[in-house]
């Protein structure tokens, strides 16, 4: 499956200085296409992907079906229309996670970081049905990353990230992943929601135990404390099941998505429980872009993808080869100190900070990412074959050294 191929001569190469404000340390090279698994720069050369543009491009470059949904949006001019109005791409797509998950109802918006907002705000209005006025604390758990706004922030523990915007949302905590603190901490009075990642992606690819999320989920359910699972990096296909919770055997209350659900358009959503679904009134939120027909029409493509038996087998058999492949190379090169993952998200905690790493692999041709100063992390997308990835892990103990 290839991309429609823009000749070399006709991109403009990017400019010494660019008008972008700087939040981004942006690697040199200028991506200009991408086929299949791999990315093509201005000069020609090829890069294999093991990033997935930070796990969003789950079906690689050039899938005909995504290019088919875009074509089909555009044919009928409607890219836009608001929430004021139904379209029939959002509810089909609503319809779609709903049959396959948990969840009664849905909420669409733009990110992951409003999407965890947007859970937020879901759960205190449940909460103070349940409860009282007090039940309004939110707690998250060391390690987490769930978004860069004031809420999502405040939920994130990174303090690089938090100290230059203080003072954050209040009404938000975070704790250790300790059964023992978190027992005394989700007090039923005043907590009305946990948010967890079960897989902490920017955190350093940590998976979290499966027992420890049970547990967590009776705790939660006793004491009337929704749980969120945030799913944003590791959902979707990624760990070899549709939806992660289905992999450790825990339902959430609420589940939050976003990264690869529109194919690379800017696309979030939240799954809500019945109980939960029924306390939101109109009005209690909003959004003017998310869930449009055009994002939309990509992402019930990608949901019926990413929903495909084979494809999650193959995810789930290539990324338990490439945890044993990575494993071997820990072993022989003595510079990674631990190896953490399931399914197509892998984390190596190296000796050498992670973004050395990362520029190397630029010049050896494959693109990485770091989860934190000394984790290299790795994101395929769920759709490469055993013959790339083993491409792809002999350039990785080439580069680690």
């Amino acid at each position: 499956m290839t991309a429609a191929i823009m000749p070399v001569e006709e991109t403009a190469s990017m400019p010494e200085t660019s008008s972008l404000l700087s939040t981004y340390k942006r690697a040199p090279m200028e991506l200009v296409r991408g086929e299949g698994v791999e990315l093509i720069d201005a000069e020609g050369k090829r890069y294999l992907d093991f990033a997935s543009g930070i796990a969003v491009n789950a079906l690689g470059y050039g899938d005909p079906g995504i290019a088919g949904a875009i074509n089909d949006a555009l044919s009928n001019g409607l890219i836009h229309t608001s929430n004021l109005y139904r379209t029939s791409a959002g509810e089909q797509l609503a319809a779609k996670l709903v049959e396959r998950s948990f969840a009664s109802k849905v909420f669409f918006c733009n990110s992951g970081a409003e999407a965890n907002e947007g859970a937020f705000k879901f759960a205190r209005r449940w909460a103070r049905h349940v409860g009282t006025d007090a039940k309004v604390e939110l707690v998250a758990l060391r390690g987490s990353f769930h978004g860069r706004l004031f809420a999502s922030l405040a939920a994130t523990d990174r303090p690089s990230y938090r100290a230059p915007f203080r003072p954050l949302a209040g009404g938000v905590s975070i704790c250790e992943r300790d059964l023992t603190e978190l027992d005394t901490a989700l007090d039923a009075e005043t907590v009305a929601a946990i948010i967890v990642e079960p897989i902490q992606g920017e955190g350093g690819v940590r998976v979290l135990d499966t027992d420890f999320l049970h547990r967590l989920r009776e705790i939660t359910q006793k004491r009337e404390i929704a749980l969120i699972f945030d799913e944003i990096q590791c959902g979707l296909g990624r760990t070899g099941y549709l939806f992660a919770y289905e992999g450790v055997g825990v339902t959430p209350d609420m589940l939050t998505l976003a990264k690869p659900l529109a194919g690379g358009l800017p696309m979030g959503a939240v799954l809500v429980s019945e109980e939960i679904a029924a306390t939101i009134q109109s009005g209690d939120h909003g959004t003017t872009f998310g869930g449009g027909p055009l994002v939309a029409s990509v992402a019930n493509h990608v949901v019926d993808r990413l929903s495909e038996s084979l494809l999650l087998k193959s995810v789930r058999e290539n990324g338990a080869w490439l945890g044993e492949q990575l494993g071997q190379i820990a072993r022989r090169s003595g510079k990674v100190r631990a190896l953490r993952g399931s399914g197509l998200i892998w984390g190596l905690d190296v000796v050498e900070p992670a973004n050395e790493i990362v520029k190397r692999g630029w010049e050896e041709g494959v693109l990485l990412l770091t989860a934190g100063e000394h984790t290299v992390r790795i994101l395929p997308p769920l759709i490469i074959g055993r013959s790339d990835l083993a491409k792809g892990v002999a350039m990785l103990e080439r580069i680690i050294g």
